[in-house]
C-alpha cells in the first residue's frame, strides 16, 4: 500500500486521535493543570507505542515530563530525532473564544482548539507519518522522538535532560514542526529563529492602595510611572533604548535583505487580516525584516490598581508588566536580560521601587540550507506541494535548536506546516485539515529522501 493511499484510508482516525489529544488541557504555565499535562504525556506515549515504536517511555524531570520513543532498524541507517511539545499556552481570555478552547470543533476544514497548531497538531503529524511508514513497510531511517511538556514556559528542564542523555539522543538530524509556511500556495522552510528574553517587572510606590483624592498629586502613582518607563524603552524611530542592546546584532548584507524580501508578501492583505490602518516598527526595515531579522521589545501584559466592574478611586500600591524581547544572532539571552534589568532599574525615580524578575529565555538560531537534510526536506515539499519551498526566517523562538547544536552537534530542519493566520497564542487558534494531512505526507517523503542519501 502506498503512503498516500494509507493516509487517505485512515483520515478519520487520524483526526479523531488529534481531537482526543486536544481535549487534554495541558497548560504548562498554570499549576492547576499539572495532572492534565501528565495525562497528555501518557497519551503521547500510548500513541508512539501504537504507531510502532520499540520503546516509548515517560521521563520525569523536576518539572513536566518528557516523552521519549524510538524505532531503531539498523546502526547502518541514518537516525532522525523528532522534537515537539505537547504543552500549550493558557487559553485566557476564554470569553473571546467562539467555542471552548479544549472542546475542539472542526469547521471550515479547520480544527479549532488551543494547541491545534502550536504544537499538538504539528508534532502529531510526525507520529502519524511514522505509523504510515511502519504500516507500509517504508521506513528507511532510525527514528527517535522527544516530545516535551515545558516549551511554552521556557524548557527549563530540557537542557538537563539533553546533557544527561546525549548517547540516547544521538542522531544525524533533528526534525521539528513548530513553525509556519508562507502560504499553502507558497510552501517554505524556516531557516532562522529569534531568541527570547522574557521577564516581569514590578513598580511599588506606597505600602498600600491609597484614596486618590486624599493622596493623589502628593504620592507617586506606580501605574503612571510604569507607563512612563515603558514608553521610554523605544525612541521615535522605533529603536530600543536599552544601552548595549544592539551591540551584537548581526546585520545582514543588502543582498541578503533583498533575497529575504523576495518572499511573497501582500502588505495590504496583511493589514486587512489584522484590521489595522498601518504597520509599525523600526524605521528602515520592511515588515518581513522586522519580524524575522530584527530584535524587538514588547509588553505582553500590564496591570495594577482596580480593574473590576464600576469605579474605585484608588492610587495603587503596585503596578506590573510582562515584557518579552525577541533576539537575533548574535545576541545572548542572558546578557540581554542583564542589560534590560540594569537599564529599567535606572529609569525609576526615587519615589518608587523596582523589581525585575526573569522568567525564561532562549538563544537565536540559524539553520543551514546546504545540508543533506535540508535538501531532503526541500525535495519532499516539492514532491507534495509541486513547488520548491522558499527559505524564510521566523519571528518566533524555539530555544531547543541552539541547545541541540551545542550538545548533540546536530543541525535542525524546521519543517513546519502552520500559517501565520492560525491564531497561535490567541483565542480561536486553529489548524487546517489540509495542512495536517499534507504535512504527514511530506514528512513521509522526507524520510524516503533522507534515507536514500
Amino acid at each position: 500500500m502506498e503512503i498516500k493511499e494509507y493516509i487517505e484510508g485512515h483520515k478519520s482516525r487520524f483526526i479523531d486521535e488529534l481531537l482526543d489529544l486536544l481535549r487534554i488541557p495541558s497548560v504548562s504555565a498554570d499549576r492547576k493543570f499539572k495532572e492534565d499535562v501528565v495525562n497528555a504525556a501518557r497519551y503521547v506515549r500510548k500513541s508512539l507505542e501504537e504507531a510502532g515504536a520499540d520503546k516509548a517511555e515517560i521521563c520525569h524531570t523536576d518539572g513536566h515530563p518528557i516523552v521519549y520513543g524510538e524505532k531503531i532498524i539498523s546502526a547502518d541507517l541514518p537516525t532522525v530525532l523528532v522534537y515537539g511539545h505537547y504543552d500549550v499556552q493558557p487559553a485566557d481570555p476564554y470569553e473571546l473564544w467562539d467555542s471552548p478552547p479544549f472542546e475542539p470543533v472542526v469547521k471550515n476544514d479547520k480544527i479549532y482548539a488551543r494547541g491545534a497548531c502550536d504544537d499538538k497538531g504539528q508534532f502529531y503529524m510526525h507520529i502519524k507519518a511514522f505509523e504510515t511508514l511502519m504500516s507500509t513497510n517504508s521506513l528507511n531511517c532510525n527514528v527517535k522522538f522527544m516530545i516535551e511538556g515545558e516549551e511554552e514556559v521556557g524548557s527549563s528542564n530540557l537542557d538537563v535532560f539533553v546533557r544527561e542523555n546525549t548517547d540516547k539522543l544521538a542522531c544525524d538530524v533533528i526534525l521539528i514542526s513548530d513553525t509556519a509556511m508562507i502560504s499553502m500556495e507558497h510552501p517554505s522552510i524556516c531557516v532562522g529563529l529569534r531568541g527570547l528574553s522574557y521577564l516581569e517587572v514590578e513598580v511599588t510606590g506606597p505600602n498600600r492602595d491609597l484614596h486618590s483624592g486624599v493622596y493623589g498629586g502628593a504620592v507617586a502613582n506606580p501605574v503612571n510611572i510604569l507607563c512612563e518607563m515603558i514608553a521610554s524603552l523605544h525612541d521615535d524611530k522605533g529603536r530600543i533604548t536599552v544601552k548595549g542592546f544592539y551591540d551584537k546584532v548581526q546585520d545582514l548584507s543588502q543582498e541578503e535583505r533583498e533575497a529575504l524580501n523576495k518572499a511573497p508578501f501582500d502588505l495590504n492583505e496583511y493589514k486587512r487580516d489584522l484590521d489595522i490602518n498601518e504597520v509599525h516598527g523600526e524605521d528602515g526595515y520592511t515588515t518581513i525584516e522586522r519580524t524575522g531579522i530584527r530584535p524587538t521589545l514588547d509588553v505582553n501584559g500590564i496591570w495594577g490598581g482596580y480593574t473590576g466592574e464600576g469605579a474605585k478611586t484608588v492610587l495603587p500600591s503596585k503596578a506590573h508588566a510582562k515584557i518579552s524581547m525577541r533576539l537575533v544572532p548574535d545576541q545572548d539571552s542572558a546578557e540581554i536580560t542583564r542589560l534590560f534589568t540594569d537599564h529599567f532599574t535606572s529609569l525609576a525615580p526615587e519615589s518608587v521601587k523596582v523589581r525585575v524578575t526573569p522568567h525564561h529565555g532562549g538563544q537565536p538560531a540559524v539553520t543551514p540550507t546546504d545540508s543533506e537534510a535540508y535538501a531532503a526536506a526541500s525535495a519532499a515539499c516539492e514532491e507534495v506541494f509541486g513547488k520548491k519551498p522558499i527559505p524564510t526566517r521566523d519571528g518566533g523562538s524555539i530555544p531547543i535548536v541552539s541547545l541541540f547544536k551545542n550538545e548533540l552537534d546536530s543541525e535542525t530542519v524546521l519543517l513546519g506546516f502552520g500559517l501565520d493566520s492560525d491564531a497561535i497564542h490567541s483565542p480561536n487558534e486553529h489548524y487546517g485539515l489540509k495542512n495536517y494531512f499534507l504535512g504527514i505526507e511530506t514528512i513521509c517523503h522526507f524520510y524516503r529522501q533522507f534515507g536514500n542519501k
